[in-house]
C-alpha cells in the first residue's frame, strides 16, 4: 500500500487521469514495486471521487477495489444522513469504505468503526489519518463484536450486506448479513438510537411490520434516482405512527413528508386531464403515498393505476415534474418529429410508440401516453 503513495507513482497517476484505462492495462508498469493494475485502480478511484465523494480528492488518499467504491454512499447522501445528529459516542458496525461514517461522526467525540475486511480497513485507517480524524478501528465481523462488547453508544449505524456468498441480491431483512431480525434486540441493549441503510427496493409496509421502534423512514433519491432507504429506530420513544420523508437531492423538488397511517385513510379524487399534469418524483412514488398526494395538493388522479395528477390552476412546491398539457388526437402526431415520450399505464412502451408513429427521442415537447377512467389518452406538453 505504501508503494502506491510514492511521489513518482502519484505523479504518474495524476498525469494519466484522462488516459484510456484499457490501453494503460496493456502497458508495462514503469515502477518495479507497483503493478499497472494497482495504478489503474487508483485512477478509477479518483475518477469516481470526482463525482461521488470529492472531499477525498486530497494528496495521500488511497482508493479501494471497484466493488467497495460502488457500494459506498455518495458524499451528498452521507451529508444528508448527518443532519441534526450529535452526541458523545458513535459506532458504525459495517463501515466499508467509511464515507457514511466520516460524515455521520462529525458531531461525535468518540468514533468506532467495525469492519471485517482487513485490507479495506487498512485503507480506511490510512485515509482517516490523512483526514486527521481520531477513531477506534476494530477488525472484526459484527456478530463477534456484539458478542463481547460491553460499551454503550449514543448512535449505531449499519449498512447490512445485500448479497449472499454467490453475489445474489437479497432484500428481506432475515436474508441480509447481518440478519437484522436476529440482532435488533442486541442493538437496543447498547444504544437508544439506530440508523439502518437498506435497499430502495425493500417494501416499507414490510419494514414497519417487522422492525421495532421505527420513528421515521427517509427515502433518498439523487437527481430522481432512488439510492437508499434509511430507517431510524429509537427505543426511548413511544411512536404511534412512522414519519415517511421523501427527499430528492440535487434537484429543485420540495421535500415531501407524511405519517404512514395518513395514506391508509386518504382517498383520491379523480378527473379527466385539466390544464396541468403532475408527475411525482421517484422518491414519492417509492413511498406509495398515491392517495395522499391527491388530498394534500388538492389535485385529481387520472386513474387508480395511473399515478399522474391534474389541476386547473398550477400547484406550487409539488414534489415532482409539472407540465402544462393539452389532449391531442393520435392523427396530429407527424412522422419524423421528436418528442420526450412518457408511457404509464398504457399498453404501448416508449419504443413501441416510436415505431408505431415513426417518431424519435428529443426536442422540447412531451408526449404522454396514459389512461384515465374513461380510457386511453394522449397528452402533449410544449
Amino acid at each position: 500500500m505504501k508503494n502506491i503513495l510514492n511521489k513518482e507513482v502519484q505523479n504518474y497517476i495524476n498525469a494519466n487521469l484522462q488516459t484510456d484505462l484499457h490501453s494503460l492495462l496493456l502497458k508495462k508498469s514503469p515502477f518495479y514495486e507497483v503493478s499497472m493494475q494497482e495504478i489503474v485502480q487508483q485512477i478509477k478511484g479518483k475518477k469516481v471521487a470526482q463525482k461521488k465523494f470529492p472531499f477525498l480528492l486530497k494528496d495521500g488518499i488511497i482508493f479501494p477495489p471497484n466493488l467497495n467504491l460502488e457500494q459506498s454512499s455518495s458524499q451528498s447522501t452521507a451529508e444528508l444522513k448527518a443532519d441534526n445528529l450529535l452526541g458523545k459516542s458513535f459506532i458504525d458496525l459495517t463501515s466499508g469504505f467509511g464515507i457514511d461514517a466520516y460524515f455521520l461522526s462529525k458531531n461525535f467525540d468518540e468514533i468506532t468503526l467495525v469492519e471485517q475486511n482487513t485490507e479495506l480497513l487498512d485503507i480506511v485507517k490510512h485515509n482517516w489519518g490523512v483526514l486527521e480524524r481520531k477513531v477506534n478501528f476494530i477488525n472484526e465481523n459484527l456478530e463477534d463484536f456484539l458478542a463481547k462488547n460491553t460499551e454503550n453508544f449514543d448512535l449505531i449505524y449499519l449498512d447490512p450486506a445485500r448479497r449472499d456468498s454467490e453475489k445474489n441480491k437479497k432484500f428481506l431483512l432475515e436474508d441480509l448479513s447481518p440478519n437484522l431480525l436476529e440482532i435488533q434486540d442486541q442493538l437496543f441493549e447498547i444504544s437508544l438510537q439506530i440508523i439502518i441503510k437498506l435497499s430502495p427496493l425493500i417494501d416499507i409496509s414490510y419494514l414497519i411490520s417487522v422492525l421495532k421502534n421505527i420513528s421515521k423512514i427517509q427515502i433518498i433519491a439523487v437527481r430522481n434516482e432512488v439510492k437508499e432507504l434509511l430507517v431510524f429506530l429509537e427505543s426511548n420513544k413511544i411512536v404511534d405512527d412512522v414519519e415517511i420523508s421523501c427527499i430528492n437531492l440535487e434537484s429543485e423538488d420540495a421535500n415531501f413528508s407524511y405519517k404512514f397511517k395518513e395514506e391508509k385513510t386518504a382517498v383520491s379524487n379523480f378527473s379527466e386531464p385539466e390544464e396541468f399534469l403532475y408527475i411525482p418524483n421517484n422518491a414519492v412514488l417509492k413511498s406509495g403515498a398515491f392517495n395522499l398526494i391527491s388530498n394534500r395538493f388538492e389535485c385529481n388522479k387520472l386513474h387508480p393505476n395511473t399515478h399522474f395528477y391534474t389541476s386547473g390552476e398550477r400547484i406550487q412546491n409539488f414534489p415532482g415534474r409539472v407540465l402544462q398539457i393539452e389532449i391531442i388526437d393520435s392523427k396530429s402526431i407527424k412522422k419524423g418529429e421528436k418528442y420526450n415520450i412518457i408511457s404509464k399505464n398504457h399498453p404501448l412502451s416508449p419504443e413501441e410508440i416510436k415505431k408505431k408513429y415513426k417518431i424519435s427521442d428529443g426536442g422540447n415537447s412531451y408526449l404522454i401516453f396514459t389512461q384515465t377512467q374513461k380510457g386511453k389518452i394522449i397528452l402533449k406538453s410544449q
